[in-house]
């Protein structure tokens, strides 16, 4: 098995192939079971300084970054565009220029425009994480999402997974295709025709409008909220409707022919895409997703590291 990633940054899981994720996933096994110890602290990073770069607002994943940065001893440096330059109309370039002069190796960033990692990766000379750009990508909350089903269920490959809700401003969704599909999982999209993409089976996944008939066929099912905040007009008539037609609750959960693995990425919509009684069964893996994203994004952040000191 290979020791090294084949990249240089984390910018999307479509960069990646199977190995890769083979090898973040064994290293992230060696970390959740150092996050179980008593001292959960390692001293692998101790001399590189990491800094958390978020043009978007986020608490879930930067305090998950976060913390896995200062579980590996890294030193930290977190950037609030909200409070910066930013709004005095520095450019991105600029921004993270004038951080990497402070002597910083990794940039873990957060952007609303597509592609930005990308972008700067060409530009800077530092390892660049991408933590979600705009609705392009989102690599390490796919890798997390691949990481809990392979930990509850023995394995990705054959499973049968159905990503549920709001599909085209999603990055979770188009992160978790790429990774599930590399891995040797059946993927369909659910949820009402507007949120759909329009080639969206271009990439080796089939659409169902039934919630019903998807839990049907799934193993897992991935459960996403609708993203109010990137919607310029309203693509279906109410939320109302919407969760009487793809809102999960007890009562579909307990009348399916087997039992399913529910996860969400969170932050959740109680009662909306998901009820409370679902989000809290035993079905459901959404707090186990979170203590994954420490050790998963522990590894990445190690993996990477590894390659500034050659």
């Amino acid at each position: 098995m290979r020791s090294e990633l084949s990249v240089d940054h984390l910018l999307g899981i479509k960069y990646l192939d199977k190995e890769d994720i083979e090898l973040i996933f064994k290293t992230a096994d060696h970390f959740k079971e150092v996050i179980n110890r008593p001292i959960k602290k390692v001293p692998s990073l101790r001399d590189i300084t990491i800094a958390n770069l978020f043009f978007e607002n986020s608490t879930r994943t930067r305090l998950s970054f976060e913390l896995a940065e200062k579980r590996l001893s890294a030193d930290i440096i977190n950037f609030s565009a909200a409070s910066s330059s930013v709004k005095k109309g520095e450019t991105l370039i600029d921004t993270v220029n004038n951080i990497l002069s402070m002597k910083v190796d990794m940039v873990v960033m957060r952007h609303p425009n597509p592609g930005a990692g990308i972008f700067l990766s060409k530009h800077v000379n530092a390892r660049i994480i991408n933590a979600g750009d705009g609705a392009h990508e989102h690599p390490t909350q796919a890798l997390l999402d691949s990481y809990s089903i392979r930990e509850k269920l023995g394995s990705v490959q054959g499973k049968k997974v159905v990503i549920v809700g709001d599909i085209l401003h999603s990055r979770v969704a188009l992160s978790n295709i790429f990774a599930l599909k590399l891995q040797g999982a059946e993927v369909k999209v659910c949820g009402p025709k507007t949120l759909i993409p329009k080639h969206i089976e271009s990439l080796g996944v089939k659409v169902e409008t039934n919630l019903k008939a998807a839990l049907e066929w799934c193993d897992v099912a991935n459960m996403l909220r609708v993203q109010n905040e990137r919607m310029d007009i309203s693509y279906f008539p109410s939320t109302r409707e919407y969760i009487q037609q793809y809102g999960l609750n007890k009562s579909i959960l307990e009348g399916l022919s087997k039992e399913i693995v529910v996860m969400h990425p969170g932050p959740i919509n109680r009662g909306v895409e998901i009820t409370s009684d679902v989000a809290d069964s035993k079905q459901a893996i959404i707090l186990d997703q979170v203590q994954n994203g420490v050790a998963v994004r522990m590894a990445v952040i190690y993996l990477l590291a590894s390659k500034i000191k050659q």
